[in-house]
């Protein structure tokens, strides 16, 4: 009977805990929200609110007033207090900032980013890149490239080595999935023939994805030449995933005369790489021989 009633006490903690934690982010979404239409009689309420969750010992409560910013407008005090936020000594709340970051599109935010890039912790500073790349930014780019290519290639300075290698290797959720699907990949569709939403889910399928895999995923459509370049490389990386990746993102270029590089992969010791290098070479041939 003890043992029960402990039992439920706790459960009851841990559903208050979760109610209150509900409650403040109800509270600093609200603010966010007054704030931003500039509603004069409360606008110091709501900056208060969130000037004092933004200074919260909690992380949690941090992490919920930054992510609340989002909704304000991208200038002003508390956009201010939000890239210092950057500073923040826990990586959640850091990641949640990049994140807030992300949706305002500003020269401010954009510069914001990109000394995020500069992050100790590889989670944050990657994060940084993606969201760089999604707004066509030539530092995130180069960013995703140096996680993706060679070391002998000049781009690859852009990090430290010690870093550099620490990104290739982290493992990123299927929230990379998910952004890449949102920020729709910059691949061109093409009238009978798949955009490979499943061939990329299925990729990320595994608890994670190497950082190498998941830029070779997200450079799949940039046209430079350096990537394309990095790209046919990483068809012969040593970790399946990033072939597979590769594959992918070649398939989908949708250049016949890119048919030739995935010939190899046809006899891949992984079936994920060679069932997609066989599906991606019938595509290219189809392309190549036109509407028939």
């Amino acid at each position: 009977m003890a043992g029960s009633n402990a039992s439920s006490g706790s459960r009851s903690q841990s559903v208050s805990g979760a109610e209150n934690q509900m409650r403040w982010l109800l509270v600093v979404s609200m603010a966010a929200v007054l704030a931003n239409r500039g509603l004069a009689a409360t606008e110091a309420q709501c900056s208060e609110i969130l000037q004092r969750a933004l200074e919260a010992k909690n992380p949690e409560t941090r992490k919920q007033a930054v992510v609340a910013l989002s909704l304000a407008a991208g200038r002003g005090p508390l956009f201010d207090q939000l890239e210092q936020m950057l500073q923040d000594k826990d990586v959640e709340v850091r990641q949640a900032v990049v994140a807030s970051l992300s949706d305002v599109k500003s020269e401010s935010a954009t510069a914001a980013l990109r000394k995020a890039l500069g992050d100790t912790v590889p989670e944050v500073s990657f994060a940084a890149a993606k969201a760089l790349w999604a707004r066509h930014d030539q530092v995130g780019r180069d960013a995703l490239l140096s996680v993706l290519e060679k070391e002998s290639k000049s781009s690859s300075n852009f990090f430290s080595k010690q870093k550099r290698d620490t990104l290739r290797m982290m493992h990123t959720p299927r929230t990379t999935f998910l952004f890449a699907v949102r920020q729709g990949v910059g691949f061109v569709p093409l009238p009978g023939f798949g955009e490979g939403i499943a061939s990329m889910q299925g990729i990320l399928a595994s608890s994670g994805v190497s950082g190498r895999a998941s830029a070779a995923l997200l450079l799949g459509a940039d046209t430079d030449p350096g990537t394309i370049e990095a790209l046919k490389d990483a068809l012969y990386d040593k970790d399946s995933s990033v072939r597979a990746a590769a594959v992918h993102s070649i398939s989908l270029r949708n250049d016949p005369a890119l048919k030739k590089e995935l010939e190899p992969l046809l006899y891949d010791d992984s079936e994920s790489v060679r069932l997609r290098a066989a599906a991606g070479y019938l595509r290219l041939s189809s392309i190549e021989a036109g509407p028939g």
